[in-house]
């Protein structure tokens, strides 16, 4: 596990659109990853429209990211949200359904989704990652969504889509 946010990308001049789907639950910490999350992009990408969903908890979001990419009107998607482990293998199953599905989604309608849904021990692992400076996730997954948008427009120029009408 990386110990220190990943250096930042280039600066995107494009227009684009990005969403963030984020779970309410866990509030103090997932609010955090929103709030560094729109602030990185906001700097990453001066001209992003950055558009924000917020559901119940973890397992809703992947419907929630669905439901936008069905829109076909976003260029990526960041989930956030926080699992803090108990007693009972709860939050595993929870983790390995949102994984699996955001991946699935990813896949199926070939836009990047930023994983950032977290499975951590403790509210302690819960502060370095979500409201901490060093290891930031919302930081990172903003990083990579930048980062993603960047090769998306790099293979729409090295590859254009025939079958996408262009739009001005």
């Amino acid at each position: 596990m990386s110990t220190a946010l990943q250096p930042k990308p280039r600066i995107i001049g494009q227009k684009a659109r990005v969403c963030i789907v984020a779970s309410k639950y866990n509030e103090k910490f997932t609010d955090a990853l929103v709030e560094n999350a729109i602030e990185e992009l906001t700097e990453l990408m001066p001209m992003a429209r950055i558009d924000v969903i917020r559901v119940p908890g973890a397992f809703e979001i992947p419907v929630a990211v669905a439901a936008v990419l069905a829109r076909k009107e976003t260029n990526c998607v960041l989930a956030l949200g926080l699992v803090i482990r108990g007693d009972t293998h709860h939050a595993d199953l929870i983790g390995s359904s949102v994984t699996d599905s955001l991946q699935q989604l990813a896949v199926e309608h070939v836009v990047p989704v930023i994983h950032e849904v977290l499975l951590v021990e403790d509210e302690k692992q819960a502060y370095s990652r979500c409201i901490a400076a060093t290891m930031n996730r919302g930081r990172e997954a903003a990083r990579a969504a930048a980062g993603m948008v960047d090769v998306f427009a790099e293979i729409e120029k090295s590859m254009p889509n025939p079958d996408k009408k262009k739009t001005k």
